[in-house]
């Protein structure tokens, strides 16, 4: 399975359902809080070409955008291809 990565922050409920999706699938994902790590907001607005809101998800070196994006691409079918290795 590819590296999944997202950049959340608490209380952001389109982070916690991208988070219970991911889950849902059995998908490890290391999280990025980027309230407590204010430095990893820049990076993150940089990988995502400026996206300012989260969360931002990677899968791979593949930016997949937002919680939308994400639901969207399982409703298409496509996450389960993306995340295999």
């Amino acid at each position: 399975m590819k590296k999944v990565e997202i950049y959340t922050s608490p209380f952001c409920g389109y982070c916690a359902r991208a988070k219970q999706l991911l889950k849902s699938k059995g998908v490890r994902y290391s999280e990025t809080n980027v309230m407590a790590q204010p430095k990893k907001r820049g990076e993150m607005m940089k990988r995502s070409n400026g996206g300012r809101t989260v969360p931002q998800i990677f899968i791979g070196d593949k930016h997949v955008g937002g919680c939308d994006e994400l639901y969207e691409l399982e409703r298409q079918g496509k996450l389960d291809k993306m995340l295999a290795a």
